[in-house]
């Protein structure tokens, strides 16, 4: 008994930190550690008493391969736009990197593809709906880890 409200404490405390990265990053386009990494310690101690979503194994290489994957795109595009301009904003951010690599902790390797493909689609969309040149990433993200996690877990 107490097991079970021990897992339902740590998925809600995983879904206010996930509410509180939508919320800083659609107002101040920042991904604060303060709720990033809460969501990441919940994570690990969900994969490690629970086994949920996925095992240890498969969600180290997923948090490895999502923080590795993103920061290399992070540092080519920040490169390139550097190149251009030394003093423009980069397209991606440490947070956004960090965030790829905790999505990739709760989803493995397959569901990080999934979930960047979802939020990749719907961010454009919604930047072409409202004529934004910004996008914030983590909302998208998120989306998109949501539907991956349903996915990986009824569908599968």
């Amino acid at each position: 008994m107490i097991s079970y409200i021990f897992f339902i404490l740590l998925l809600a405390s995983a879904a206010w930190c996930a509410l509180h990265i939508i919320i800083a990053d659609f107002h101040r386009r920042i991904i604060p550690d303060a709720y990033l990494f809460p969501l990441m310690l919940t994570g690990l101690l969900l994969i490690a008493f629970y086994s949920f979503p996925l095992d240890l194994r498969t969600a180290a290489i997923g948090a490895t391969f999502g923080y590795a994957l993103s920061a290399i795109v992070g540092f080519v595009f920040d490169s390139i736009i550097r190149r251009r301009t030394p003093d423009a904003i980069p397209p991606i951010g440490m947070g956004d990197i960090k965030l790829i690599g905790v999505g990739g902790l709760w989803l493995g390797t397959s569901g990080l593809a999934l979930a960047l493909v979802v939020a990749c689609i719907s961010g454009a969309i919604w930047a072409r709906i409202n004529h934004q040149k910004f996008i914030p990433f983590a909302p998208f993200f998120i989306l998109g880890g949501i539907l991956s996690l349903i996915t990986n877990l009824f569908l599968l």
